[in-house]
Parts: structure tokens; sequence; C-alpha cells
């Protein structure tokens, strides 16, 4: 069907069209190229690794790396606090999300504009890295797994998405409707809105989550004992810092180069790293779609 159609359409759009199918698989050989480099390198042998033997497919497999990255103990709680982290985060986030856009998506809620505007402005001025370090530590947060969770409890550019999506999508009559029936405005949100707002929050729980997992800079400020750091710390002491804990690396002794297996180790963190973000979005890609493309089709 799409050969027809190609035929019969003129040289110059047939031009265009071919010139634009070129061009999406040039970014996709720049995309895929560093993500199966990645992977060939952390299925490859140490040596091959640092000699510039690995090009697109692993040469000479082995699962060293990945041994290594199971039996570093520092690698281990990092990713433990990040699971941490992603979904008892995600969670709060969408929680507060809901209990904040909820009533300002309600008409009768008369000061939900002036409201709205103490949101917007935290989106363009806030107080600062100093006043909110003293802040954190002033609420006994410093040091704390809290200080990860309660800082970004929410983000107003997501509950203002959210909010648009119950002032677009649930009609006021579902409200009328639970009124008769004796529903309570928290019943009406938790047994009506909440189930009606699953394709949001779906696109929610995969910004959050993806914002959640990649986040470092709020544990580089807030904590520093090791047990609580997020895998992002670890991660970027072993890629940019340099800094690999080769003693919790019982098979070092089988490679002839420590070079070698510090770098194996890096690229089978990265690969590590990205699984819990992979496999999350097939989870919810339905629902993802459904909601990115809600407001995009009128008529």
């Amino acid at each position: 069907m799409r050969t027809s159609k190609f035929r019969h359409m003129s040289l110059g759009d047939q031009l265009f069209t071919f010139l634009i199918y070129l061009f999406l698989c040039i970014i996709l050989v720049i995309i895929a190229y560093p993500l199966l480099y990645v992977i060939s390198a952390s299925f490859s042998d140490p040596q091959a690794v640092i000699s510039g033997e690995v090009l697109l497919f692993p040469v000479r497999p082995t699962l060293r790396g990945y041994e290594a990255v199971f039996k570093n103990r520092k690698i281990l709680s990092g990713f433990g606090n990040s699971i941490f982290y992603l979904v008892v985060g995600t969670v709060i986030n969408l929680v507060m999300t809901m209990l904040c856009a909820y009533p300002l998506s309600r008409k009768e809620f008369t000061a939900r504009g002036k409201i709205s505007l103490f949101f917007v402005f935290t989106m363009y001025f806030s107080g600062g890295m100093v006043p909110s370090y003293i802040l954190i530590n002033k609420l006994g947060m410093l040091n704390t797994r809290w200080a990860m969770l309660i800082p970004m409890a929410m983000s107003t550019y997501n509950m203002i998405i959210c909010r648009t999506y119950m002032v677009n999508s649930i009609p006021d009559e579902l409200y009328e409707a639970s009124q008769m029936d004796g529903c309570t405005p928290f019943k009406y949100l938790l047994h009506v809105v909440t189930p009606l707002c699953k394709p949001i929050l779906a696109v929610l729980t995969l910004y959050y989550g993806v914002s959640r997992w990649n986040d470092y800079f709020t544990a580089m400020l807030y904590l520093y004992d090791e047990q609580l750091q997020p895998l992002t710390i670890v991660m970027r002491e072993i890629l940019i810092m340099g800094k690999v804990d080769m003693t919790q690396v019982t098979d070092a002794s089988a490679v002839s180069k420590l070079q070698g297996m510090s770098e194996l180790l890096k690229y089978s963190t990265i690969v590590v790293a990205c699984v819990p973000v992979m496999a999350l979005y097939p989870m919810i890609q339905k629902h993802l779609v459904k909601g990115v493309m809600i407001g995009a089709v009128k008529g």
C-alpha cells in the first residue's frame, strides 16, 4: 500500500520523502550506535575494550563486568537506594499532584485562579540553592532519605498538565451525579476521578520516575552518607571522578590489567542503571500514548 502511494507521488514529493527517511535514518544511527556500543562493551573482554577492538558487536564475550557490578557492595547499595527513591518518590509525587490538581480543576472553587498564580510563580522564581540547603538543614532532613522525597514532592508543570486534563476530559455531570448518589468529594476523587485519570497518571509516572531515577544533584547536596546515596552518585564517581573501588571486586585478580576491568565496570554499570526505566516504559506504554495525544486532535 505504501509502495503504491509512493509511486503515485510526483518526483518532487518522492525526493522530499526520501530525504525525510534519510534524515531519520541518520538520526537513528546517531542515537542507536552509542547504545549498542555500550551494551557490546559491557559484554566484551576487558582488554578488547581498552584496546579499541569493540566496534559494534561484543569481542570475546564475557560476563565479568556484570559479575563485578553485582559483587560491588557500593553499586548494589546505590541501586537499592535508587529503586526506593523511584518507587516511594513517584508515589508521593502522584498523590500530591492529584490532591493539588483536583481542587484547582473545580469551577466552584472561586480562589483557584489566585492560588494557581502562587504555583506558577515558583516555576520562574525560587529561593536558590543556599536558602534551600538551610531550609532542609533546619527541618532536620539533611542526610536523611526525606531530603530526596519531600523537596521534590510535586512539580508545578506536571500539576498543571493534570489539572488541564481533568478540566477538559472529565465532565461536570459526573460530579453532579455522584452528589445525588451521596458521594463525598473525597470519594468522588478516589473512585471516579482517579480511574478516569489513568492515561495522564501514566504520563506523569514516566515523567516523575525518569526524573527521580536520573537525579543526582539533590543527593550531592543533601546526602553525604554512602549508605543513603543513589546509584547516580556512584556512577558519577565511576564515570567522571574515576573512583572505582576494586577491593569490592573479587575477580579483579583474574584480570591482567586493572584499567581494563575499570572500563568494563563502567559500561556494565551504565547498562544495569538503564534497566529499571526501560522496564517501566512497556508497562505504561498504552496509557502513555493515549495521555500524550489527549488534546492533540479536536473536532
